[in-house]
């Protein structure tokens, strides 16, 4: 933890010593089962409405239910915070909460020397562990010597506290993530508002548990301020950090992004139509926008992705803002149907929350290693616009803008992002609604051609000469029957079509549309304009790259960044900007999909730093590659 000052002790805390920090990083972690996320959400929640800037990040088994007590069942929850503006969720803990052997043994390694460790010491029976493979116990044989531990029986303590309720052991257990939660707020002088609304509003219908866990949750903080085990607590100040006015809530990234689709549809004025198949870690989007029915929201959980991007497109060729939701593998098996988007050109959001793979992979772990299948994952010539929002409030803005693209240009738009964006959280500033962009388009509604003889008729395919879209004509309008299907179609016309030289121009067409696509120009960071190496990223390394670009500024380091949000097709001046860097390098999570793309399509020999072990990037990590490029000669 990084101090800055301490101050006096203070008798408002029962005179024990309060040191003020200006951040901090506590990780909770423990079974599946023990509540951790809840725990971390809600320590979240109220750190965000003391006004700390903040950044998570949960970390999960794939498993509903993994084995209790093994290493492959823990699961942890990380919290940066801090008075001033951060961008990751910090690459060590500076406080560990560990619930049992196995979070213990999962997670110590991560914890810098001389940093404090709660331990749950109920859970460290014989049986415990050796599940995990310790021979004694770490609390005993002088293995922790390093670390401030505090060990703390939260399981007893938390049933003695509610010896008073109707409730079984096994019952009163289930509450020790609210001992713990209660016991960590007081360290952190954390509100305790929040977390009492919350537990009244979730239990409402069951009030003795209810009161159980909110007995559990004070009894957690009177521990702290009573025990002699804790002898300091501490204050992290609200940030000081210049944030634009207006009303700030923490948000994750998979709400920021149903958010911004229920934004989208309300400003392009159309109905809002979620066809999906459940699939981690992108499922969190059709439970929210699935309570949304009042915004005029229609959500579809199919038998499966094909049946899910199929009601989604019959969706757009009725006039709503479609869209489908999945991960890596759903994209494999939607891509004939988005193929035939292409070919039909109507406006489909497909959103792709990428994780690790092949296959089933890592089904809870990131990575970015979708954005050649986003680019070439189809048959035949088959374009499409790709965009990346870069970090989980960011998710809100980047559905607005691909809403935008599809809907001007009649094309399915891929948004890619990732477990870590998902899952992850920071404060997001509510927008005012007119701050929102204008979306709405015109159906087409009457004859758009003239022909020889002066008769007037509908074509389907007859473009707009700025944009090259197609007409978006709602089935059921009389004069604009048309035919739909996978078999090319004419020119103008849109009858079926074996023309080689139509058939030439039409994949040039839909070509030039997707390259033709309006996209702001790339924005570099460069503050001293004498900076010979540029890290370039996209995606969810935003975040990690800005960390370690200011670690190296602050070091006297000259460094550009650039962060890419459209990835196809690339923004005007991305071959200007790298031409004037001597070194170029492209952190990311794959195996130098971007570096690919660019080489290939600038013949700029770029630096690839690539990570692929479902975690992001470590600031410090990226901080020591790039100062290794800059360094180079």
């Amino acid at each position: 933890m990084s101090v800055e000052t301490i101050a006096p002790p203070s008798t408002a805390a029962g005179d024990k010593e309060v040191r003020r920090l200006d951040r901090v990083i506590i990780r909770f972690a423990g079974d599946s089962g023990d509540g951790m996320q809840l725990t971390g959400d809600r320590f979240t929640s109220d750190t965000a409405s003391f006004g700390n800037d903040l950044s998570t990040l949960p970390n999960f088994p794939a498993e509903i239910r993994a084995p209790a007590g093994t290493l492959l069942g823990v699961s942890s929850f990380q919290l940066h915070f801090a008075d001033h503006d951060i961008l990751t969720p910090g690459d060590a803990p500076n406080v560990l909460v560990a619930m049992n052997p196995a979070a213990l043994k999962a997670n110590i390694a991560d914890v810098p020397r001389g940093c404090e460790v709660i331990v749950n010491t109920d859970e460290f029976t014989k049986r415990a562990l050796q599940k995990v493979g310790y021979d004694a116990s770490p609390l005993e044989d002088g293995s922790l010597d390093a670390y401030h531990v505090h060990p703390v029986p939260l399981t007893t303590l938390t049933v003695e506290a509610l010896k008073g309720f109707d409730l079984s052991r096994k019952e009163a257990e289930r509450s020790k993530n609210m001992f713990a939660l209660g016991l960590l707020s007081w360290m952190y002088h954390r509100p305790t508002e929040g977390t009492e609304r919350f537990l009244k509003a979730k239990f409402a219908k069951k009030p003795e548990i209810m009161k159980a866990n909110l007995a559990a949750f004070h009894a957690g903080w009177n521990f702290g301020e009573t025990t002699e085990d804790f002898a300091v607590s501490y204050e992290v100040a609200p940030a000081a950090t210049a944030f634009p006015t207006g009303t700030y809530r923490n948000i994750s990234g998979n709400l920021a992004l149903s958010y911004g689709l229920i934004a989208a549809a309300k400003q392009a004025e159309l109905p809002l139509y979620l066809g999906s198949y459940p699939i981690t870690p992108a499922s969190d989007i059709l439970h929210e926008l699935s309570r949304h029915k009042n915004f005029g929201v229609r959500t579809f959980q199919a038998e499966d992705e094909i049946a899910g991007i199929g009601a989604a497109l019959g969706a757009a060729f009725g006039g709503s803002l479609a869209v489908t939701t999945t991960s890596g593998p759903g994209v494999a098996l939607k891509s004939e149907t988005i193929g035939l988007a292409v070919s039909l050109e109507l406006p489909l959001l497909v959103v792709d929350i990428q994780r690790g793979g092949p296959s089933t992979g890592l089904p809870t772990k990131t990575e970015q290693a979708d954005l050649l299948q986003a680019m070439f994952g189809r048959n035949g010539e088959a374009p499409l616009p790709v965009v990346a929002p870069c970090t989980p409030a960011d998710c809100f803005d980047a559905a607005l803008e691909a809403a935008r693209i599809a809907v001007a240009y009649r094309t399915p738009v891929m948004l890619l992002s990732d477990g870590y964006l998902a899952n992850g959280s920071e404060p997001w500033r509510i927008p005012e609604t007119d701050e929102l962009p204008d979306l709405r388009t015109e159906f087409a509604d009457g004859p758009n051609h003239t022909l020889e003889d002066g008769s007037e008729v509908f074509w389907p395919y007859k473009r707009d000469p700025q944009t090259l879209a197609r007409p978006w004509a709602v089935p059921g309008t009389p004069g604009l029957e048309h035919r739909i299907g996978g078999i090319e179609k004419q020119d103008g016309t849109g009858n079926i079509s074996y023309d080689p030289a139509n058939h030439d121009f039409m994949v040039r067409t839909r070509q030039a549309k997707i390259d033709g696509i309006d996209v702001p120009d790339l924005e570099v960071d460069d503050p001293t304009g004498t900076a010979d190496t540029l890290v370039l990223g996209w995606g969810s390394t935003y975040g990690p790259i800005t960390a370690a670009v200011r670690r190296l500024r602050r070091a006297d380091k000259a460094i550009a960044q650039a962060h890419l949000r459209h990835l196809n097709p690339f923004p005007a001046n991305l071959g200007a900007v790298l031409q004037r860097y001597d070194k170029v390098v492209i952190p990311e999570m794959n195996l130098g999909q971007l570096a690919t793309l660019i080489r290939a399509k600038y013949l700029v020999d770029v630096h690839s730093y690539n990570q692929v072990n479902g975690m992001p990037f470590k600031a410090e990590q990226l901080a020591t590659a790039l100062k290794e490029a800059v360094d180079a000669r």
